[in-house]
């Protein structure tokens, strides 16, 4: 099973996973390891060894291994394959023959168009994953994105189940709410029966399309709601994605600093308006990287939405100028407005800004190190290794 789009992959392809793996066997990439390095170390059940040479002979000789001699192999491998520049996933598409394909969402304007012509070109490098597609086989398509939607005349001879907010969809939502209590409570209609789901600890239309996502691959393959419902109430979300987290002096943290798109961000800020909140609401954004000629337009808009949603504004990064550039267009009050060019001198000024009642978005794309800023503002910072994204030994090393 392959899962690809712009974004919502990894949230899809954990939840996948968890549904899935109730029942099955299965091995699924590490973290968001999805080029053409974390695919062969996913199909070879291997870790990342980094800059280590002696541990990728250990993943050489253990791939020589599990080639060579009888094993017990996963009945299912999900696999999230990305795309950061021309023919990354064509060259996949070469060999990977999926049952299943999982296209997600691209967005307006998709994060790593850098080194595409256009975005028509990166569309069309995401939809060499659904030429791959096995005859025959289950086509999974976001029906609320009109460039993922159109995939579904691709393959001449396959499953094709769809799902959204859309009237349209196969598994269609409805009634989303979000609390701090309670996370978010929607609704799915699926040829007539609707079905009720809650998730718990996280916020967030994108939260939704996850869950989405694994639930019509599920009913694809066969399996009852009963089950699957079961298997996603106990599925843990990954770290920096939409999750809620206390902050301090009484203040609440939304937390998605895993990584930052146009889409990803509008879908965020979406997130942060559906809780209400007594105190203050504050955005604070990193650069939104690999966005190429579109880089100062696309955070200039998403500049422009700020003032409709937060009364304040704190930046991180060069590129962040847009959003500031962006809300001022939008008449914020520049006053309201504070830039940093690194996450932790953002983080430290914060600490003791932070009031009670304040509802806090932290978002950035992976390379601005946003869950720094979240770790200096939580309430319990000794946690910060269970609840932040890029905890483990190398990502702290950078």
């Amino acid at each position: 099973m392959a899962i690809t789009g712009n974004t919502g992959k990894t949230g899809a392809k954990d939840a996948v996973a968890a549904i899935l793996g109730a029942e099955f066997f299965t091995w699924k990439n590490e973290k968001s390891y999805n080029s053409d390095i974390g695919i062969p170390l996913t199909i070879l059940h291997c870790k990342n060894a980094w800059s280590n040479p002696l541990f990728w002979i250990k993943n050489i000789i253990e791939g020589l291994v599990l080639v060579l001699f009888p094993h017990d192999y996963p009945k299912w491998l999900i696999l999230e394959v990305g795309a950061d520049k021309p023919n990354d996933i064509g060259k996949f598409a070469k060999w990977l023959r999926p049952d299943v394909v999982i296209v997600t969402r691209i967005g307006e304007t998709p994060v790593h168009v850098e080194f595409f012509s256009s975005r028509d070109e990166l569309i069309k490098e995401k939809a060499k994953l659904v030429l791959a597609l096995k005859t025959g086989g289950v086509l999974v398509l976001n029906a609320d994105d009109p460039d993922v939607l159109a995939m579904k005349e691709i393959p001449k001879l396959a499953k094709i189940v769809t799902y959204g907010f859309s009237p349209d969809s196969s598994l269609r939502a409805s009634n989303y709410h979000a609390t701090y209590n309670e996370g978010i409570a929607f609704k799915i209609d699926y040829l007539g029966n609707i079905i009720p789901v809650r998730l718990t600890g996280v916020v967030g239309r994108q939260n939704v399309y996850s869950a989405l996502a694994a639930f019509a691959d599920g009913v694809a393959l066969g399996f009852n709601f009963v089950s699957m419902l079961e298997s996603i109430n106990r599925f843990e979300r990954p770290a920096g994605r939409l999750k809620l987290v206390f902050g301090r002096n009484g203040s609440s943290i939304l937390d998605d600093t895993y990584n930052s798109s146009p889409a990803a961000l509008d879908l965020a800020i979406e997130s942060a308006s559906d809780l209400e909140t007594p105190g203050r609401r504050i955005a604070v954004l990193g650069d939104m990287l690999e966005l190429g000629k579109h880089t100062d337009s696309a955070h200039r808009a998403i500049g422009q939405k700020i003032p409709h949603y937060f009364s304040l504004l704190f930046t991180v990064g060069q590129r962040a100028g847009g959003f500031v550039r962006g809300a001022v267009d939008a008449h914020m009050d520049p006053s309201k407005i504070v830039s940093f060019s690194d996450s932790v001198s953002a983080g430290e000024h914060l600490k003791n800004f932070l009031e009670h009642g304040d509802l806090v978005l932290v978002k950035g794309s992976q390379g601005m190190r946003m869950e720094r800023v979240v770790e200096r503002i939580m309430a319990k910072p000794e946690d910060k290794g269970k609840l932040l994204a890029r905890q483990d030994e190398e990502w702290l090393k950078r």
